[in-house]
């Protein structure tokens, strides 16, 4: 891991480098991107079965995963598996079904009515990915708020491999209530979803993380259709004083380490004492560890050990920083969260690691990365729903405010907008 410490500044200036310093040929993977998509737009099908050869190493008879495949998925899943991604749906239902909103009228002005209806999108597209692990939990993240928000029907797509999509995600579909599942993944899904082929059906939004390759293709047809955001490598930020356990910290900074060897983690702490322990701790629990590589390279690589020089410096670096995840192991955890600015998720106290909010709180484990947390959200029920305003003026109240209109319309210059409410009076005037 890497030690910063010096002033506040010193430090995020240190941290601005490193962020520039990581960023991967753009160009070229916008260049290969966009001729994946292109080539989908073009081809269709016929493309997206060329892609699986070419990347997945997979011959497919068919794009789309049948319903008795999917039920036979569920059928052969572990009782206790099942009871898991159960419990953690209901969770996911009762957090996120508070965040529902509702339309609204409201008549304060005689003759006056102003409103917004809050409708759910038709057709959402869900990438679930794949790779070096199976995340039967994204499936049911990306999907049930999509549900709760009343989304007419849900596309997933995920990766084939020459073994097929995993038993368990299929059986995760089931469990989230998706309508149709296809064994495509990376750029070409991505494109399939935003513009549709002859199997494919076209959504008006997609979300759901994904490799660079996923979240480029994200990028390029954001306007084609919506996304939720444009995630990077998983990130996890824990403040922590002298009374944290390190080997508590070391835990949940490798559980983020094991995702991806780009994956970044901070420790943000005023204690050298603790810091040293994690260190140590860190080094220890790597040796058992199932993904040692990747989360060796991760430490070793894009991970931080950040002194500050007090509360304050903490919360202002981490505030900068805005991870994805943000652990506060510090005492008395709870009256710190009006000092907390930018993060994804927070976890408070030394028994809310970092995994329960992955699966089993309810809350949303599709965040923002790479510091978008200043300005995007988790993925919630608000990201399936679109709003309309409404508006309802009679004669009356309209001769009231005409004037104005008309006034507000010629300072822009805008003639035709004044007259479109004067001519509504022009009898009267005559």
């Amino acid at each position: 891991m890497r030690w910063l410490s010096g002033t506040r500044q010193e430090i995020l200036s240190e941290l601005d480098k490193e962020k520039y310093m990581r960023k991967a040929d753009d160009q070229q993977i916008e260049a290969a991107t966009k001729e994946i998509i292109d080539n989908v737009v073009s081809s269709g099908d016929r493309a997206l079965f060329e892609y699986s050869r070419k990347f997945d190493q997979t011959e497919l008879d068919e794009l789309e995963i049948s319903q008795d495949a999917i039920n036979q998925a569920y059928q052969q899943l572990e009782d206790s598996v099942k009871t898991a991604l159960e419990k953690a749906k209901e969770n996911i239902i009762s957090y996120h079904k508070k965040q529902k909103q509702y339309d609204f009228m409201d008549s304060e002005k005689s003759g006056v009515i102003r409103g917004q209806l809050v409708r759910p999108l038709e057709r959402v597209g869900v990438y679930v990915p794949g790779g070096t692990a199976a995340y039967p939990s994204s499936v049911l993240m990306n999907v049930l708020p999509a549900k709760i928000a009343g989304v007419d029907e849900v596309i997933m797509v995920t990766p084939p491999s020459p073994e097929g999509v995993p038993s368990i995600i299929l059986a995760a579909a089931k469990i989230a209530g998706v309508d149709r599942v296809f064994q495509v993944g990376g750029a070409q899904a991505i494109a399939a979803l935003a513009y549709g082929t002859a199997t494919i059906p076209k959504v008006d939004k997609i979300v759901g993380p994904g490799n660079i390759y996923v979240a480029t293709a994200k990028k390029q047809v954001f306007g084609t259709v919506g996304i939720d955001m444009i995630a990077g490598p998983s990130e996890i930020g824990v403040l922590a004083d002298a009374q944290a356990d390190p080997a508590f910290i070391a835990a949940d900074l490798l559980s983020q380490a094991e995702h991806d060897v780009l994956a970044r983690t901070f420790l943000v702490t005023d204690s050298k004492r603790l810091a040293e322990e994690v260190e140590r701790e860190i080094a220890e629990q790597l040796i058992t560890l199932p993904r040692k590589e990747i989360a060796e390279r991760s430490i070793v690589d894009h991970s931080w050990i950040i002194l500050a020089s007090g509360t304050t410096d903490m919360f202002d670096i981490m505030n900068e920083i805005a991870p994805e995840h943000l652990e506060v192991q510090m005492e008395d955890p709870m009256s710190r969260l009006h000092d907390i600015r930018n993060a994804g998720s927070i976890f408070l106290g030394a028994y809310t690691s970092e995994p329960v909010g992955d699966y089993l709180s309810g809350t949303n484990h599709v965040l923002p990365t790479s510091g978008t947390a200043k300005f995007y959200s988790p993925l919630g029920v608000y990201d399936f729903v679109k709003y309309s305003q409404v508006s309802y003026y009679t004669k009356e109240a309209l001769a009231e405010v005409q004037a104005d209109i008309a006034l507000l319309a010629r300072k822009e210059g805008l003639e035709a907008h004044a007259r479109a409410v004067e001519y509504r009076f022009k009898e009267e005037d005559k």
